[in-house]
Parts: structure tokens; sequence; C-alpha cells
């Protein structure tokens, strides 16, 4: 079970950085074409925060309870979490960044609910997202990182 939920959580993160993607651009879009904010604009942004939410759950088990989580793992004696790469990104910078990002997402979809003008919606929401965006990027266990897992694990 812990590996199929660690394989969900990655597969999840393709889900979220395509979301996002869409939410720049059509909140990009919106701000510099003066456009009326509209529902699919609002369910884009929601399907956004809700597939961001899901992976940050699944990401939460792994952190206190997976195979390396906080309450499971037992490191060896004399090794300091801050001193160890593997460890130090995954209980620490990862969880991080990836909080943080999460946040900024659901403020992006706070936007859409905000009795403010259209273009400012837009703007701010273009800001939250990217905002996100590069943090999910650079926090992110890429194959090409010292620490990293594959593109599609489990395939």
């Amino acid at each position: 079970m812990e590996t199929g939920l660690l394989h969900l959580h990655n597969l999840l993160r393709w889900v979220i950085l395509v979301l996002l993607l869409v939410s720049i651009y059509k909140s990009y879009a919106g701000w510099k074409g003066a456009k009326p904010f509209s529902a699919g604009d609002k369910k884009v942004w929601l399907f956004t925060m809700i597939a961001s939410h899901i992976t940050l759950l699944l990401g939460l088990y792994q952190w206190l309870l997976g195979r390396f989580g906080i309450f499971s793992y037992a490191k060896p004696e004399g090794v300091s979490m801050m001193k160890d790469p593997y460890l130090r990104f995954f209980q620490v910078e990862h969880p991080v960044s990836m909080i943080l990002a999460i946040v900024l997402v659901t403020l992006g979809y706070g936007m859409a609910k905000k009795k403010v003008a259209d273009d400012e919606k837009y703007k701010k929401a273009f800001r939250y997202f990217m905002l996100a965006l590069l943090l999910i990027l650079v926090a992110v266990p890429w194959p090409f990182r010292e620490i990293g897992r594959p593109w599609f694990p489990g395939m």
C-alpha cells in the first residue's frame, strides 16, 4: 500500500503541473485580454486546488508515516538530519516548499471568490499561481537531481 501511495503521489505531480499551467494561462489571458471572469476559470482553479490538496494529503502521510517518515524511520546513531542531503530534502525542504506552494494555489483560487474587479482577480491569481509553480519546480525530486525519483514511478 505504501508503495502505491508513493507512486500515486508522484504521478499526481503531473496532474498538478498541467492544471497549474492551464490556470496560469487562463489568468494571464484574462488579465491581459481584459476578459470578464467566467465560471470556467473558477472551475479550472478549483480543480487545481483540489488536485494539490489531495497530493498534499498523500505527501503528509508519506512525511509522517511513510518509509522514511518522521514517526516511522529511526535514523542511524550519529546521523544528523540536516547534514544528510536525502533526509534534509525529504523531511524538511520538500514538505515546507510544497506546503507553501499549496497555500499559494489556495490563495489563487480564493481570488475567484473575492468581490474585486476581474482584472485584479486575474492579476493576483496569476502571481500566486506563478509563485506556486516556481516553488513546485524547485522542490520536486526530478530524476536529474542528486535526490531524484523517476519521471513516472512504477512504470
